[in-house]
Protein backbone atom coordinates (compact mmCIF):
# COMPACT_ATOMS: atom_id res chain seq x y z
CA UNK A 1 0.00 0.00 0.00
CA UNK A 2 1.05 3.81 -0.73
CA UNK A 3 -0.95 5.29 1.71
CA UNK A 4 -4.21 4.62 0.83
CA UNK A 5 -2.78 3.00 -3.05
CA UNK A 6 -3.28 -0.30 -3.39
CA UNK A 7 0.51 -1.41 -4.99
CA UNK A 8 0.09 -4.13 -7.87
CA UNK A 9 3.20 -5.96 -9.70
CA UNK A 10 1.76 -6.22 -13.01
CA UNK A 11 5.20 -8.90 -13.57
CA UNK A 12 3.99 -11.89 -11.36
CA UNK A 13 2.60 -15.13 -12.06
CA UNK A 14 0.58 -14.76 -15.53
CA UNK A 15 2.62 -11.39 -16.21
CA UNK A 16 0.09 -10.25 -18.72
CA UNK A 17 -3.05 -8.15 -18.84
CA UNK A 18 -5.13 -10.57 -16.80
CA UNK A 19 -3.36 -8.67 -14.24
CA UNK A 20 -4.53 -5.46 -15.24
CA UNK A 21 -8.20 -6.29 -16.48
CA UNK A 22 -9.22 -8.05 -12.75
CA UNK A 23 -7.24 -5.14 -10.87
CA UNK A 24 -8.72 -2.18 -12.09
CA UNK A 25 -11.95 -3.72 -12.25
CA UNK A 26 -12.05 -4.41 -8.60
CA UNK A 27 -10.33 -1.03 -7.92
CA UNK A 28 -13.41 0.46 -9.87
CA UNK A 29 -15.99 -1.61 -7.99
CA UNK A 30 -14.54 -1.08 -4.69
CA UNK A 31 -13.21 2.08 -4.49
CA UNK A 32 -9.96 1.32 -4.37
CA UNK A 33 -7.00 3.66 -5.42
CA UNK A 34 -4.77 1.87 -7.37
CA UNK A 35 -0.76 1.23 -8.94
CA UNK A 36 0.19 -1.05 -11.14
CA UNK A 37 3.54 -1.47 -12.09
CA UNK A 38 5.92 -3.37 -14.72
CA UNK A 39 2.81 -4.01 -16.91
CA UNK A 40 2.94 -7.15 -18.86
CA UNK A 41 6.73 -7.46 -17.29
CA UNK A 42 6.35 -11.48 -18.75
CA UNK A 43 5.41 -10.51 -22.31
CA UNK A 44 7.86 -10.03 -25.30
CA UNK A 45 6.38 -7.11 -25.55
CA UNK A 46 6.02 -5.10 -22.21
CA UNK A 47 3.69 -2.62 -21.24
CA UNK A 48 0.18 -1.25 -22.79
CA UNK A 49 -0.51 -2.08 -25.53
CA UNK A 50 -3.96 -1.05 -27.57
CA UNK A 51 -6.22 -3.58 -26.15
CA UNK A 52 -5.17 -2.49 -22.38
CA UNK A 53 -5.18 1.20 -23.19
CA UNK A 54 -8.75 0.70 -24.39
CA UNK A 55 -9.85 -1.68 -21.34
CA UNK A 56 -8.22 0.91 -18.96
CA UNK A 57 -10.04 3.97 -20.69
CA UNK A 58 -13.24 2.32 -20.46
CA UNK A 59 -13.07 1.65 -16.99
CA UNK A 60 -12.22 5.02 -16.15
CA UNK A 61 -14.77 6.49 -18.07
CA UNK A 62 -17.73 4.17 -16.21
CA UNK A 63 -16.59 6.00 -12.93
CA UNK A 64 -15.44 8.84 -13.74
CA UNK A 65 -11.91 8.23 -12.39
CA UNK A 66 -8.33 9.76 -13.34
CA UNK A 67 -6.10 7.53 -15.01
CA UNK A 68 -1.98 8.73 -15.24
CA UNK A 69 0.30 6.85 -17.45
CA UNK A 70 -1.95 5.67 -19.68
CA UNK A 71 -0.23 5.85 -23.05
CA UNK A 72 1.04 2.91 -25.51
CA UNK A 73 4.00 1.24 -23.88
CA UNK A 74 3.53 2.66 -20.91
CA UNK A 75 4.76 -0.02 -17.67
CA UNK A 76 3.34 1.70 -15.06
CA UNK A 77 -0.29 3.22 -14.15
CA UNK A 78 -2.11 4.74 -11.51
CA UNK A 79 -5.53 4.76 -11.28
CA UNK A 80 -7.98 6.63 -8.91
CA UNK A 81 -12.05 5.38 -9.31
CA UNK A 82 -14.95 7.54 -8.83
CA UNK A 83 -18.46 6.72 -8.98
CA UNK A 84 -19.90 3.68 -11.59
CA UNK A 85 -22.00 4.98 -13.85
CA UNK A 86 -24.44 3.62 -16.63
CA UNK A 87 -25.13 5.13 -20.26
CA UNK A 88 -23.43 4.18 -23.38
CA UNK A 89 -19.69 4.26 -23.29
CA UNK A 90 -17.14 3.35 -26.07
CA UNK A 91 -13.83 1.24 -26.35
CA UNK A 92 -12.25 1.06 -29.60
CA UNK A 93 -9.03 -0.90 -29.84
CA UNK A 94 -8.09 0.53 -33.35
CA UNK A 95 -6.70 -2.86 -33.74
CA UNK A 96 -7.32 -6.41 -33.60
CA UNK A 97 -7.11 -6.46 -29.82
CA UNK A 98 -10.18 -8.52 -28.61
CA UNK A 99 -13.34 -7.02 -27.47
CA UNK A 100 -13.84 -9.94 -25.72
CA UNK A 101 -11.04 -9.07 -23.02
CA UNK A 102 -12.63 -5.87 -23.49
CA UNK A 103 -15.55 -7.30 -22.41
CA UNK A 104 -13.74 -9.08 -19.18
CA UNK A 105 -12.67 -5.86 -17.97
CA UNK A 106 -16.24 -3.75 -18.16
CA UNK A 107 -18.61 -6.26 -17.13
CA UNK A 108 -18.12 -6.83 -13.58
CA UNK A 109 -18.15 -2.63 -13.15
CA UNK A 110 -21.59 -2.05 -14.93
CA UNK A 111 -23.15 -4.83 -12.82
CA UNK A 112 -23.11 -2.55 -10.28
CA UNK A 113 -23.39 0.88 -12.29
CA UNK A 114 -26.07 3.63 -11.08
CA UNK A 115 -28.31 3.07 -14.27
CA UNK A 116 -28.32 0.59 -16.88
CA UNK A 117 -25.13 0.11 -19.26
CA UNK A 118 -24.63 -0.05 -23.75
CA UNK A 119 -21.07 -0.54 -24.18
CA UNK A 120 -19.57 -0.44 -27.91
CA UNK A 121 -16.71 -2.49 -28.29
CA UNK A 122 -14.72 -2.80 -31.15
CA UNK A 123 -11.50 -4.50 -32.27
CA UNK A 124 -10.77 -7.99 -33.39
CA UNK A 125 -14.24 -10.51 -32.36
CA UNK A 126 -12.08 -13.43 -32.99
CA UNK A 127 -8.56 -13.62 -31.76
CA UNK A 128 -5.21 -15.75 -30.82
CA UNK A 129 -4.95 -15.72 -27.05
CA UNK A 130 -8.67 -14.47 -26.26
CA UNK A 131 -11.98 -16.30 -26.24
CA UNK A 132 -13.84 -16.11 -29.61
CA UNK A 133 -16.78 -14.27 -29.54
CA UNK A 134 -19.00 -17.77 -30.59
CA UNK A 135 -17.63 -18.91 -27.19
CA UNK A 136 -18.78 -15.73 -25.29
CA UNK A 137 -22.10 -15.63 -26.57
CA UNK A 138 -24.98 -16.89 -28.80
CA UNK A 139 -24.79 -16.75 -32.05
CA UNK A 140 -26.13 -18.03 -35.26
CA UNK A 141 -29.62 -18.24 -37.03
CA UNK A 142 -30.64 -21.41 -34.32
CA UNK A 143 -28.45 -18.87 -31.34
CA UNK A 144 -26.31 -21.62 -30.03
CA UNK A 145 -26.15 -21.74 -26.69
CA UNK A 146 -22.17 -21.08 -26.58
CA UNK A 147 -20.14 -21.23 -23.37
CA UNK A 148 -19.34 -17.58 -21.09
CA UNK A 149 -23.43 -16.48 -21.48
CA UNK A 150 -25.04 -19.03 -20.12
CA UNK A 151 -22.37 -20.23 -17.84
CA UNK A 152 -22.17 -16.76 -15.99
CA UNK A 153 -25.90 -15.79 -16.24
CA UNK A 154 -25.81 -18.41 -13.03
CA UNK A 155 -24.65 -15.80 -11.06
CA UNK A 156 -27.92 -13.98 -11.80
CA UNK A 157 -27.65 -11.48 -14.06
CA UNK A 158 -28.30 -11.51 -17.71
CA UNK A 159 -27.08 -9.20 -21.18
CA UNK A 160 -27.53 -8.83 -24.20
CA UNK A 161 -24.85 -8.88 -27.17
CA UNK A 162 -25.06 -7.92 -30.26
CA UNK A 163 -22.75 -8.89 -32.84
CA UNK A 164 -22.68 -5.71 -35.14
CA UNK A 165 -19.70 -6.55 -37.45
CA UNK A 166 -16.99 -9.20 -37.22
CA UNK A 167 -13.32 -8.01 -37.39
CA UNK A 168 -10.18 -10.46 -37.91
CA UNK A 169 -6.28 -10.09 -37.76
CA UNK A 170 -4.72 -7.41 -38.65
CA UNK A 171 -7.19 -4.79 -39.30
CA UNK A 172 -9.50 -5.52 -36.49
CA UNK A 173 -12.97 -3.68 -37.30
CA UNK A 174 -15.62 -5.72 -35.51
CA UNK A 175 -18.01 -4.40 -33.41
CA UNK A 176 -20.39 -5.32 -30.58
CA UNK A 177 -22.72 -3.86 -28.31
CA UNK A 178 -23.21 -5.59 -24.90
CA UNK A 179 -26.29 -4.46 -22.92
CA UNK A 180 -26.57 -5.11 -19.00
CA UNK A 181 -28.78 -3.61 -16.15
CA UNK A 182 -27.49 -3.30 -12.53
CA UNK A 183 -28.37 -5.85 -9.99
CA UNK A 184 -28.07 -5.45 -6.03
CA UNK A 185 -26.05 -8.38 -5.46
CA UNK A 186 -24.50 -11.70 -7.35
CA UNK A 187 -26.07 -15.40 -5.91
CA UNK A 188 -23.48 -17.77 -5.71
CA UNK A 189 -22.88 -20.62 -8.00
CA UNK A 190 -22.50 -24.63 -7.39
CA UNK A 191 -20.78 -26.38 -10.64
CA UNK A 192 -19.90 -29.58 -9.28
CA UNK A 193 -21.33 -32.25 -11.19
CA UNK A 194 -20.62 -32.60 -14.69
CA UNK A 195 -23.09 -35.42 -15.73
CA UNK A 196 -23.01 -36.94 -19.01
CA UNK A 197 -22.02 -35.63 -22.23
CA UNK A 198 -25.66 -35.30 -24.51
CA UNK A 199 -24.86 -33.14 -27.28
CA UNK A 200 -21.71 -31.93 -29.51
CA UNK A 201 -22.59 -29.10 -31.60
CA UNK A 202 -20.27 -25.45 -33.14
CA UNK A 203 -19.41 -23.89 -36.23
CA UNK A 204 -16.77 -23.86 -38.89
CA UNK A 205 -16.69 -20.02 -40.12
CA UNK A 206 -15.05 -18.51 -42.98
CA UNK A 207 -14.96 -14.72 -44.05
CA UNK A 208 -14.15 -12.62 -46.59
CA UNK A 209 -11.61 -14.06 -49.57
CA UNK A 210 -11.78 -17.26 -48.12
CA UNK A 211 -14.42 -20.14 -50.16
CA UNK A 212 -17.18 -22.20 -47.65
CA UNK A 213 -14.89 -25.26 -48.48
CA UNK A 214 -12.26 -24.35 -46.01
CA UNK A 215 -15.36 -24.58 -42.92
CA UNK A 216 -16.52 -27.56 -44.38
CA UNK A 217 -12.92 -29.52 -44.23
CA UNK A 218 -12.76 -27.82 -40.25
CA UNK A 219 -15.95 -29.44 -39.68
CA UNK A 220 -15.03 -32.79 -41.26
CA UNK A 221 -11.93 -33.13 -39.50
CA UNK A 222 -13.28 -32.10 -36.05
CA UNK A 223 -16.16 -34.74 -36.01
CA UNK A 224 -13.37 -37.42 -37.34
CA UNK A 225 -11.68 -36.42 -34.50
CA UNK A 226 -13.98 -36.51 -31.99
CA UNK A 227 -15.66 -39.54 -33.68
CA UNK A 228 -12.15 -41.66 -32.45
CA UNK A 229 -13.61 -41.14 -28.59
CA UNK A 230 -17.02 -40.32 -28.97
CA UNK A 231 -19.05 -42.51 -31.14
CA UNK A 232 -22.82 -42.80 -30.06
CA UNK A 233 -23.41 -39.07 -30.09
CA UNK A 234 -24.60 -37.10 -33.58
CA UNK A 235 -22.39 -34.30 -34.23
CA UNK A 236 -23.55 -30.87 -35.70
CA UNK A 237 -20.74 -28.79 -36.67
CA UNK A 238 -22.00 -25.94 -38.88
CA UNK A 239 -19.96 -24.68 -41.69
CA UNK A 240 -20.70 -20.95 -42.70
CA UNK A 241 -19.43 -18.33 -44.22
CA UNK A 242 -20.38 -14.53 -42.78
CA UNK A 243 -21.65 -12.30 -44.98
CA UNK A 244 -19.62 -10.00 -46.35
CA UNK A 245 -21.60 -6.64 -44.66
CA UNK A 246 -21.14 -8.22 -40.87
CA UNK A 247 -17.42 -9.38 -41.45
CA UNK A 248 -14.17 -7.05 -41.75
CA UNK A 249 -11.75 -8.27 -43.12
CA UNK A 250 -10.80 -12.19 -44.19
CA UNK A 251 -10.68 -14.89 -41.15
CA UNK A 252 -11.87 -17.65 -40.42
CA UNK A 253 -12.21 -20.53 -37.33
CA UNK A 254 -14.02 -23.11 -35.50
CA UNK A 255 -15.72 -23.90 -32.23
CA UNK A 256 -17.13 -27.08 -30.72
CA UNK A 257 -19.25 -27.17 -27.41
CA UNK A 258 -20.10 -30.17 -25.33
CA UNK A 259 -22.97 -30.32 -23.49
CA UNK A 260 -24.08 -32.30 -20.64
CA UNK A 261 -27.15 -33.75 -18.93
CA UNK A 262 -26.72 -31.21 -16.10
CA UNK A 263 -26.41 -28.49 -18.19
CA UNK A 264 -22.40 -27.64 -18.39
CA UNK A 265 -20.75 -26.47 -21.47
CA UNK A 266 -17.11 -27.06 -22.40
CA UNK A 267 -15.12 -25.86 -25.37
CA UNK A 268 -12.23 -26.48 -28.01
CA UNK A 269 -11.79 -23.97 -30.44
CA UNK A 270 -9.18 -22.98 -32.99
CA UNK A 271 -8.33 -19.76 -35.82
CA UNK A 272 -6.95 -20.35 -39.13
CA UNK A 273 -4.21 -18.51 -40.53
CA UNK A 274 -1.90 -18.72 -43.37
CA UNK A 275 -0.27 -21.56 -44.18
CA UNK A 276 -2.07 -23.10 -41.34
CA UNK A 277 -4.08 -26.48 -43.02
CA UNK A 278 -7.95 -26.40 -42.37
CA UNK A 279 -7.94 -30.24 -41.63
CA UNK A 280 -5.38 -28.61 -39.18
CA UNK A 281 -7.84 -26.08 -37.39
CA UNK A 282 -10.51 -28.59 -36.83
CA UNK A 283 -8.45 -31.11 -35.21
CA UNK A 284 -6.37 -28.68 -32.92
CA UNK A 285 -10.33 -27.51 -31.89
CA UNK A 286 -11.46 -30.91 -31.57
CA UNK A 287 -8.54 -32.04 -29.15
CA UNK A 288 -8.95 -29.21 -26.88
CA UNK A 289 -12.63 -30.49 -26.60
CA UNK A 290 -11.85 -34.09 -25.94
CA UNK A 291 -8.99 -32.83 -23.20
CA UNK A 292 -11.13 -30.64 -21.40
CA UNK A 293 -14.06 -33.38 -21.28
CA UNK A 294 -10.98 -35.58 -19.96
CA UNK A 295 -10.76 -34.44 -16.99
CA UNK A 296 -13.89 -34.87 -15.73
CA UNK A 297 -14.72 -30.74 -14.36
CA UNK A 298 -17.71 -28.66 -15.09
CA UNK A 299 -15.69 -25.51 -17.21
CA UNK A 300 -13.07 -25.96 -19.61
CA UNK A 301 -9.49 -24.07 -19.01
CA UNK A 302 -10.93 -20.99 -21.09
CA UNK A 303 -13.83 -20.36 -18.45
CA UNK A 304 -11.69 -21.02 -15.09
CA UNK A 305 -10.15 -17.81 -14.59
CA UNK A 306 -13.10 -15.85 -15.98
CA UNK A 307 -15.81 -17.16 -13.35
CA UNK A 308 -12.60 -16.05 -10.38
CA UNK A 309 -14.52 -12.45 -10.31
CA UNK A 310 -17.75 -13.24 -10.39
CA UNK A 311 -17.15 -15.65 -7.97
CA UNK A 312 -15.32 -13.25 -5.38
CA UNK A 313 -17.74 -10.76 -5.65
CA UNK A 314 -21.52 -13.25 -5.29
CA UNK A 315 -22.98 -13.48 -1.53
CA UNK A 316 -22.03 -16.69 -0.37
CA UNK A 317 -20.25 -19.37 -1.37
CA UNK A 318 -19.55 -20.77 -4.78
CA UNK A 319 -17.92 -23.92 -5.50
CA UNK A 320 -16.95 -24.82 -9.66
CA UNK A 321 -14.99 -28.30 -10.28
CA UNK A 322 -12.12 -27.94 -13.17
CA UNK A 323 -9.47 -29.41 -14.74
CA UNK A 324 -6.16 -28.58 -13.31
CA UNK A 325 -5.75 -25.22 -12.15
CA UNK A 326 -4.31 -23.06 -15.15
CA UNK A 327 -1.80 -20.17 -14.56
CA UNK A 328 -4.03 -17.31 -15.61
CA UNK A 329 -6.67 -18.70 -13.15
CA UNK A 330 -3.89 -18.92 -10.03
CA UNK A 331 -3.48 -15.23 -11.30
CA UNK A 332 -6.92 -14.29 -11.15
CA UNK A 333 -7.15 -15.65 -7.57
CA UNK A 334 -4.10 -13.98 -6.47
CA UNK A 335 -5.11 -10.47 -7.50
CA UNK A 336 -9.20 -11.19 -6.10
CA UNK A 337 -7.55 -12.13 -2.85
CA UNK A 338 -5.33 -9.33 -2.95
CA UNK A 339 -8.25 -6.68 -3.29
CA UNK A 340 -11.37 -8.05 -1.90
CA UNK A 341 -11.70 -10.26 1.48
CA UNK A 342 -12.90 -13.46 -0.97
CA UNK A 343 -10.85 -16.43 0.08
CA UNK A 344 -10.19 -19.16 -2.26
CA UNK A 345 -9.98 -22.63 -1.58
CA UNK A 346 -8.28 -25.68 -4.14
CA UNK A 347 -8.59 -29.12 -3.10
CA UNK A 348 -7.89 -32.30 -5.53
CA UNK A 349 -11.51 -33.76 -6.39
CA UNK A 350 -12.15 -37.01 -5.00
CA UNK A 351 -12.92 -38.69 -7.81
CA UNK A 352 -9.93 -37.21 -9.49
CA UNK A 353 -8.13 -39.84 -11.59
CA UNK A 354 -5.05 -39.38 -13.94
CA UNK A 355 -5.81 -35.94 -15.55
CA UNK A 356 -6.93 -34.60 -11.86
CA UNK A 357 -10.30 -32.36 -11.26
CA UNK A 358 -9.73 -29.90 -8.76
CA UNK A 359 -12.94 -28.28 -6.71
CA UNK A 360 -12.45 -24.56 -6.11
CA UNK A 361 -14.57 -22.60 -3.76
CA UNK A 362 -15.02 -19.63 -2.85
CA UNK A 363 -16.67 -18.02 0.81
CA UNK A 364 -16.61 -14.82 1.49
CA UNK A 365 -19.15 -11.96 -0.18
CA UNK A 366 -17.06 -8.59 -1.49
CA UNK A 367 -19.30 -5.74 -0.26
CA UNK A 368 -19.63 -3.14 -3.34
CA UNK A 369 -19.10 0.48 -1.05
CA UNK A 370 -23.12 2.21 -1.70
CA UNK A 371 -21.48 5.60 -2.75
CA UNK A 372 -20.17 3.99 -5.84
CA UNK A 373 -22.93 2.71 -7.87
CA UNK A 374 -26.19 4.83 -6.76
Amino acid sequence: MDGDRVEIDGGIMEGGGQILRVSTALSCLLGLPLRVRRIRAGRSQPGLRPQHLSGLEIIRDLCDGKLNGGEIGSTEITFTPGKIKGGTHIADTKTAGSVCLLMQVAMPCVLFAASPSELHLKGGTNAEMAPQIDYTVMVGRNSFALVFKPIVEKFNFTFNCDIKRRGYYPQGGGEVVVQMSPVKELSPINLTERGTVTKIYGRAFVAGALPIKLAKDMSAAAVRCIRREIRDLYINIQPVREPDDQAVGTGSGIIIVAETSTGCLLAGSSLGKRGKNADKVGIEAAEILLQNLKHGGTVDDSLQDQLIIFMALAKGVSRVKSGPITLHTQTAIHFAEQLTKAKFTVTKSEDAGGDASFIVWCGVVVMIPPFLCC
